[in-house]
């Protein structure tokens, strides 16, 4: 079946939040969207299907987690990142962030010191300070094609400030990184050596960009199954995020016992019907959606890339290996990050997030998503080369 991505779709007026919250966000709702990490695209028909099914029948009680859907997630880590998954090893989590925010109640207490590498997904700060927690930064190094870890520098910190907590973004978000499994395995080593608990954020290891698969943390060896807990899920592969279907996963029986029982007696790992019949649909039936999906978002990128290169040299794109978000480096433009901003929502009538958001690391940066139709990139794109002619 071919899938149209072309497609316009109107979403204003649906609770969108990428819509709709725009006149709260950024102070006019006639922006166009490019911030919020969700696709334009219509969902895969077969979850749509699936879902309508369900949901023709008129009653909706409580609903037992069928025994299928629990394979259809193992059989799918096991196909994509060669993650050999046993039952008791997974457990539901009612979004990735929120599962970040029970580890971190659960692991650690409040003054405990929870380790980060910005620029990344601002939440990982939020939850970890909005729980009485103390943030320890391990900054990226900006390279000429994207980021590096400096473990040299990842060692020292954690010498030195002890922290319980590591929030891995793996692939990175906002830089697209795909880290690899000798990278992986460092961080894993160090965070075993320092009895550090490292949890790793996957949620757009679906969409991988350059035709390899991506690594899971928990592949890197034995150090990282001691120490890893791996979140996941199909809401931005298959962009079913409102129906919050999350998963973990943790191997290790002494790290994972005490935990998952503690989501369990607080009904945390209890799923709706509604996020298990779509997750299992996407999961079973939407792969043929999903690589014609990245093959659409190749091409945006590529327009993206080429459209810069030729109309706009002064903003530099990080061509990302994974997800349909675009890192922008703006900062041959001269201006300050307040003045950047405007740049893009008063003058060009973009909405994109603001790298600093990220951390102090992406001043001079900002954050396109690229999942919407090729149309409405090429027309975002000559708004924004308008707005840079006119400095």
């Amino acid at each position: 079946m071919k899938y149209d991505f072309d497609e316009e779709i109107d979403r204003r007026g649906t609770g969108a939040l990428k819509y709709d919250a725009l006149a709260e966000r950024y102070g006019n709702a006639e922006l166009f969207p490019l911030w919020v990490a969700d696709m334009d695209f219509a969902v895969c028909p077969e979850i749509t299907a699936a879902l309508q099914k369900r949901l023709s029948h008129p009653v909706y009680g409580y609903a037992q987690t069928p025994n299928s859907y629990w394979l259809t997630v193992m059989r799918w880590l096991n196909k994509h990142f060669r993650l050999d998954v046993k039952r008791e090893e997974l457990n539901y989590i009612p979004g990735v962030v929120k599962g970040i925010s029970f580890a971190i109640n659960y692991f650690t207490q409040k003054g405990d010191k929870v380790l980060i590498q910005p620029p990344v997904y601002h939440p990982f700060r939020m939850v970890t300070e909005g729980n009485g927690r103390i943030v320890v930064n391990n900054p990226l190094v900006r390279t000429t094609g994207g980021y590096q870890m400096d473990f040299t520098a990842l060692e020292a910190t954690v010498k030195a400030e002890r922290p319980k907590l590591m929030i891995l973004c793996n692939p990175h978000n906002p830089g697209g990184i795909k880290w690899t499994a000798a990278q992986l395995a460092e961080v894993a080593r160090i965070a075993r050596q320092n009895s550090m608990i490292v949890i790793s954020d996957e949620i757009h290891a679906d969409i991988m960009l350059d035709g390899e698969p991506h690594v899971s943390f928990l592949t890197a060896g034995d150090d990282a199954r001691e120490v890893g807990i791996v979140f996941g899920a199909p809401s931005k592969t298959f962009n079913i995020a409102g129906l919050v279907s999350s998963w973990a996963v943790i191997q290790n029986p002494e790290l994972r016992k005490g935990f998952y029982e503690w989501l369990d007696v607080n009904e945390f790992s209890d799923p709706t019907f509604i996020s298990t019949i779509a997750a299992e649909a996407a999961y079973s039936n939407g792969e043929p959606w999903l690589e014609q999906m990245i093959d659409y978002i190749n091409g945006n990128i590529d327009a993206t890339e080429k459209y810069l290169a030729e109309n706009v040299p002064s903003i530099k794109m990080i061509r990302p290996q994974a997800s349909f978000l675009v890192w922008l480096d703006c900062r041959q433009l001269g201006l300050s990050q307040k003045e950047l901003v405007s740049l893009f929502v008063d003058k060009a009538g973009l909405a994109l997030n603001d790298g600093e958001m990220f951390g102090k690391e992406g001043v001079g940066y900002m954050r396109l998503n690229v999942g919407t139709n090729r149309a409405n990139i090429l027309k975002s794109l000559e708004k924004l080369k308008n707005a840079v002619d006119s400095l």
